[in-house]
């Protein structure tokens, strides 16, 4: 990639305004290089296929206000996913940028090497986000997310709604971005103040920061930054986060945000430097008074580093706290109520676990280490990798399964003040401890309490549990003072909350203000959907096929709907109209009051009968090299075989006894009938795979790849022959088949 300095150099018209700051229009290519205030209007432009920009802001001392103007560069594009260009590029010193509304485009603005950059009160919504191609009962691999590398600005192929590099003293304030992939990525940005920020209802993060260090990030609302996640199914989350920190980025402040239903609340990871060497890490950040609860995985997650994580709301996660290889960090004064484990840390030393409150958890704080560490991790080779000195003192477990679980340990003192109540086995240990210290807690009952052999200095105070005697002192001595103007940025005691509310579908998390219907479960015949969307005015069903009975018609929103399928239907499909108060879509599109506006639901069931057998090959049949001994396998007795309804499997090894886990091949067929209309194919594969219909291509894509999806559109009727070839070339694997009726 061409650095994103070079932008600018395009053939360009020079806009030059006098001190009065009247009111001009913005043409396509344009470069703003004195202060100006745009005409209000909307401006409709053609993005460019590549990243360069449709308006240039250049030079030093520059405020630009966009009066509420619309800079739209969607042009004739349908979707989000075929959104290109960045909307505002701007480079030079002290430059705002006000009242902006940027749409239609891969990246809103583009800010590189700006010392002194302001953003306020801009909304960069509905900018590009890709087509998402997990559905409710399965994920697809596809969808997984690397943030892994920004170096050469790798991220920008995600989009964003703002994309700073190398901006320092930046100023974010007031901004919305919804309903786009991204909504602030931070590349080697410093000391920068970001707040006041709605970036919420996206399908990647709110915030990503990458070698960015000494910024503050407070007051902002974070919430919905999720893909990944299906309720009843899988809560994989795939890397999205509310607030994700990488690769040496220190000593920030993360203070009252609310990053909720996000697939991390907070992802912090060291980087690859760290993971190479050892040294370095993200560390001495501290995160203080947030909501990161309703996390499918992490609420915060904190590792091979050194941090701070003070009096926080981690409720309703997996994992409240995942702090592997973490190091000298402080976990102090949280709330972690209805995880599955409160906090756990692998191979961490030197932690202090103190002043939390963990309620109603399966597990309250786990630590462990494993037998050996991965060959290509210079970390392990350089540092101390032992499960070693905690501290855990003056913490409250009420009504967790199992308080502690400690295993492969040395010098943990659990001691000053612990309390415990309403547990079943107070501490476990699957594997021998070294040095270990229980004294001076109090536990409450007189019941048998541990599973632990070999442990020493065990002096459990039995009684009826005091007042929680916290250290309020210390959290006093972390506090981060609210900003004078910084808003509340916690969720409206009145909305939906809970993992149950994260709403996922191919274009992101559902963002309840338009409107909008979601299976919840089948039972038998019986088809339960939720209706979400404004709370004033009335939905009703138009019409829909593949049913026996409703049980409504019509009513408002939020409601849940029941119906019963005909026998053997396989297309089901129920659309639905609103008409009621004024809103905008999930699109960006204004909806006024009283517009009637259409939503829809349609699911394809029809089950095929697949054929599967597994082939081992060597050198000689080579996929890529030998391709007609390869496809000859088919002919042979298979290594194993299989008969499913559905073509979907994820291998992280052998996908059968006697086949091996890599240079493995899958041939899979099915003959079916089917009722005349156009169909959807999608196949996602890892690594190569091919499809033909009636023995014709439909699909090749025939290399070593990650997780990637092909479709195609085809019309079908009566009776066809699928068959799917497929080669795993080493390392994850994946084979997806789905087929879907288009329209009707």
């Amino acid at each position: 990639m061409k650095k994103l300095l070079l932008f600018s150099a395009l053939g360009t018209l020079a806009i030059f305004a006098c001190k009065s700051q009247r009111e001009l229009p913005l043409t396509a290519g344009m470069t703003i290089r004195e202060s100006i205030t745009v005409s209000r209007d909307t401006f409709r432009f053609n993005a460019a296929d590549s990243l360069r920009p449709t308006l240039t802001i250049e030079g030093e001392n520059i405020t630009v206000d966009f009066n509420g103007a619309v800079l739209d560069g969607g042009g004739q594009k349908d979707w989000p996913d075929q959104f290109t260009g960045t909307g505002i590029f701007i480079k030079g010193k002290n430059i705002t940028l006000k009242n902006a509304v940027v749409r239609g485009f891969k990246v809103g603005v583009l800010a590189e090497g700006v010392d002194s950059l302001r953003l306020l009160d801009c909304d960069f919504s509905y900018n590009w986000r890709p087509r998402l191609r997990s559905i409710r009962e399965r994920e697809d691999f596809s969808d997984w997310l690397s943030f892994h590398q920004n170096d050469k600005d790798e991220w920008v192929r995600y989009g964003a709604g703002m994309y700073l590099k190398n901006c320092q003293h930046a100023l974010v304030q007031g901004c919305t971005v919804t309903q786009g992939m991204n909504g602030l990525l931070l590349s080697g940005c410093n000391d920068g103040l970001f707040y006041n920020n709605s970036l919420h209802f996206n399908s990647g993060l709110g915030v990503g920061m990458y070698r960015s260090s000494r910024n503050r990030l407070m007051h902002n609302k974070l919430d919905w930054n999720v893909r990944g996640y299906s309720h009843g199914f899988y809560q994989r989350g795939q890397d999205s986060a509310g607030i994700l920190v990488y690769e040496q980025s220190s000593e920030n402040t993360f203070a009252y945000n609310s990053a909720t239903h996000s697939g991390d609340g907070f992802f912090l990871w060291a980087g690859q430097t760290t993971m190479d060497t050892g040294k370095g890490g993200c560390n001495d950040n501290l995160l203080y008074r947030n909501d990161f609860s309703h996390a499918p995985t992490n609420g915060v997650e904190v590792t091979f580093s050194r941090n701070k994580i003070v009096d926080n709301r981690i409720d309703d996660c997996t994992y409240g706290i995942w702090g592997g290889y973490s190091y000298g960090s402080l976990i102090l004064g949280n709330q972690m109520e209805g995880c599955r484990t409160g906090i756990a840390i692998e191979h961490g030393q030197e932690n202090a676990i103190v002043g939390n409150k963990f309620v109603n958890d399966s597990v309250g704080v786990q630590l462990w280490a494993r037998a050996s560490q991965p060959t290509d991790w210079g970390y392990a080779k350089n540092r101390d990798v032992a499960s070693r000195d905690y501290q855990i003192g003056h913490n409250r477990f009420e009504g967790v399964r199992n308080p502690l679980k400690i295993s492969a340990s040395k010098k943990v003192a659990i001691n000053d003040d612990n309390q415990f109540a309403g547990f079943e086995k107070l501490l476990v240990a699957e594997q021998p401890n070294e040095a270990f210290y229980f004294v001076k807690n109090e536990v409450e009952g007189d019941r048998g309490w541990h599973d632990a052999e070999g442990f020493k200095n065990m002096n459990p105070i039995v009684q009826k549990l005091s007042e929680p005697h916290f250290p309020i002192g210390e959290i006093q001595r972390q506090k981060v003072e609210k900003l004078p103007d910084g808003m509340n940025a916690s969720l409206p005691a009145n909305h939906l909350r809970g993992r149950q509310y994260i709403l996922v579908d191919e274009w992101g998390p559902c963002d309840f203000r338009s409107p909008s219907v979601w299976l919840r479960t089948i039972e038998g015949d019986q088809y339960t959907f939720l209706l979400v969307g404004p709370p004033e005015g009335n939905w009703k069903i138009v019409d829909g096929g593949g049913w026996a009975s409703l049980n409504q018609q019509t009513g408002s929103f939020p409601v849940t709907l029941v119906a019963t399928k005909s026998a053997g239907a396989e297309a089901l499909s129920l659309n639905f109209e609103f008409i009621g108060e004024a809103f905008t879509d999930r699109f960006g599109h204004f909806n006024k009051k009283g517009k009637p506006f259409p939503f829809r639901f349609e699911r394809f069931e029809k089950k095929l009968d697949w054929q599967v057998r597994w082939y081992n090959y060597d050198e000689a049949a080579n996929p890529l090299t030998h391709y007609e001994v390869f496809k000859n396998l088919k002919n042979k007795p298979p290594q194993r075989s299989a008969k499913p309804d559905e073509l979907y499997f994820a291998w992280w090894g052998s996908p059968a006894e006697g086949v091996a886990e890599d240079n493995f091949a899958t041939f899979a067929e099915a003959v079916f009938d089917i009722a005349p209309g156009t169909y959807r194919l999608s196949l996602t594969s890892d690594d190569g795979a091919k499809l033909f219909l009636d023995g014709k291509p439909l699909i090749d894509h025939w290399d070593i790849h990650e997780p990637a999806t092909d479709e195609v559109e085809v019309k079908l009727g009566g009776q066809h022959h699928l068959e799917v070839e497929h080669f795993e070339g080493g390392g994850f694997g994946t084979l997806d088949f789905r087929m879907r009726k288009v329209g009707g």
